[in-house]
């Protein structure tokens, strides 16, 4: 029996896009790691610093690790509202594509699981351990090695026939399969995603400084989204894909390859930001279960949204909905009278 034959054979029967092998050997992705985060690029995620020492060195994270398998599972929401025109929409509320469904954490490591559990009865017991943005691994790094594309200037995984609106995963092994190879570089003289960026994140090809990415300032930063940021977040209330959607390649974006990723929960696609706004702490926890936008909480949730709302069309139902001043946390009140200080400025 050819193992790595059956294996991609296996993963493409459990919905991943595309698999790939590398070694365990990172190259400089460490150094460059350690050069982003002594520049302070990684903003307040103080885990990156904390876990790069394991991030660098996979045996040390799973022992006996001389495999990593990368796999690709795809997200995008075809039949969701048409992102520019959410985008070009100010009393619409922006979500992230990816985010749009059901949380991938739990649904992609459960696929890998399952594919661990086809290789070890074929193959006998075996050590692995499963991963999906869960722990700290070079999931970009890794994914490149094995062939499943190569890291754009926006730093994320871009692939010739899918673009980069997947997930990854990725499963360390002790098994010694071969070895899949690199593809080369194909984002030429383009600088799309650096100049779609709205707050200038991507400072340099390959280079993004976190502090100043959307997708940072709405999900991963627990405090005050900067006032100078505030005005160029726009619309976008969880995450950004502005550098994704200006991408050529994603013209070749593959439709979601499971159902939990192709259903768009709670019209979160196309809803009013003034709607969103009015839910309630009980609201948000019961209609976000099952989501990764829950991570962030009803305080950020209406953070973001307070943003939002400052950068909306003036209009009565805006000021309306601003009505929070008694609100009892201090973060949403100081967005909300920037916010309304936004209006009473028109």
């Amino acid at each position: 029996m050819d193992l790595a034959a059956s294996i991609a054979d296996w993963a493409r029967e459990l919905g991943f896009g595309a698999l790939g092998v590398s070694d365990a050997d990172l190259g400089d992705a460490p150094r460059r790691l350690a050069d982003w985060i002594a520049a302070g690029r990684h903003g307040t995620m103080d885990y990156m610093a904390r876990h790069a020492a394991l991030r660098s060195a996979p045996g040390e994270l799973v022992p006996g690790t001389i495999r990593v398998i990368s796999a690709r599972f795809d997200y995008w929401p075809a039949a969701a509202r048409d992102a520019r025109g959410v985008l070009d929409d100010r009393e619409r509320a922006y979500v992230s594509r990816y985010a749009l469904g059901r949380d991938y954490h739990k649904l992609v490591r459960a696929k890998l699981q399952a594919l661990a559990d086809r290789i070890a009865e074929a193959s006998g017991p075996f050590g692995y351990r499963v991963f999906c943005d869960s722990a700290p691994v070079m999931e970009v790094a890794f994914a490149a090695k094995a062939g499943l594309g190569w890291r754009g200037k926006h730093t994320l995984l871009l692939s010739r026939d899918a673009g980069s609106l997947f997930f990854l995963g990725e499963l360390y092994t002790d098994l010694p399969l071969p070895r899949t190879e690199p593809v080369a570089d194909h984002c030429g003289t383009c600088r799309a995603c650096l100049d779609a960026c709205p707050t200038g994140a991507i400072v340099a090809p390959w280079e993004l400084d976190a502090r100043r990415c959307i997708s940072y300032l709405t999900i991963e930063l627990h405090g005050a989204i900067p006032e100078a940021l505030r005005p160029l977040v726009g619309n976008r209330i969880y995450g950004c894909d502005d550098c994704q959607l200006a991408c050529p390649w994603n013209r070749y974006a593959r439709a979601a390859a499971h159902r939990d990723f192709a259903t768009v929960r709670h019209g979160l696609d196309d809803a009013a930001l003034v709607d969103l706004f009015a839910w309630t702490r009980e609201a948000f926890d019961s209609r976000m279960a099952g989501s990764a936008i829950r991570r962030i909480g009803h305080e950020r949730w209406l953070r973001n949204i307070a943003v939002a709302l400052g950068n909306a069309p003036p209009s009565p139902a805006v000021v309306a909905a601003l009505a929070r001043a008694d609100d009892p946390s201090p973060l949403v009140r100081e967005h909300v009278a920037w916010a309304l200080a936004r209006h009473d400025a028109d």
